[in-house]
């Protein structure tokens, strides 16, 4: 007889649960006060976070999103005069995505509060849990990108 599955104690679930808990708490923050989707979040994030002009296939790939997602908050993000489109001069299929002078300023104010809600949650864990967390992650993530290519 074989042991029935737990999926309380399923990696894969257990990982996806806490993520959501964690990331639908920030998103409610910058929702009520900048009117983003998690999608635009993470668009305007990683075009900050790199400080140079991105496409949207590096944007997908470094945020795991989709090209459609990534696609709708290129558009949301350029509605706001947040994001400006560059074509590529030897590829025009490409274009160069990049933060504005007012996408900068608000990225900048969206890392102040996602630093203060780090400091929250590093208050809610305690600095030993946190630093666990993170060394635990760190495994999870290095393992898998060392076996596991997408297809």
């Amino acid at each position: 007889m074989t042991e029935a599955f737990e999926l309380e104690a399923f990696l894969p679930y257990r990982l996806n649960r806490a993520a959501e808990f964690v990331a639908l708490r920030f998103a409610a923050q910058y929702k009520a006060r900048y009117q983003l989707t998690r999608p635009e979040w993470r668009t305007l994030a990683a075009l900050g976070n790199s400080g140079r002009s991105m496409t949207a296939t590096e944007i997908g790939a470094h945020s795991s999103m989709h090209k459609t997602k990534v696609s709708r908050a290129v558009f949301g993000l350029e509605q706001r005069r947040w994001l400006k489109r560059e074509e590529d001069g030897r590829d025009r299929r490409f274009e160069h995505l990049a933060l504005t002078s007012a996408g900068q300023q608000t990225y900048r104010e969206l890392t102040a509060l996602a630093a203060d809600y780090q400091a929250e949650l590093l208050s809610m864990l305690g600095a030993a849990d946190m630093e666990a967390l993170s060394k635990g992650l760190f495994a999870v993530e290095r393992a898998i990108k060392n076996r596991w290519r997408p297809e």
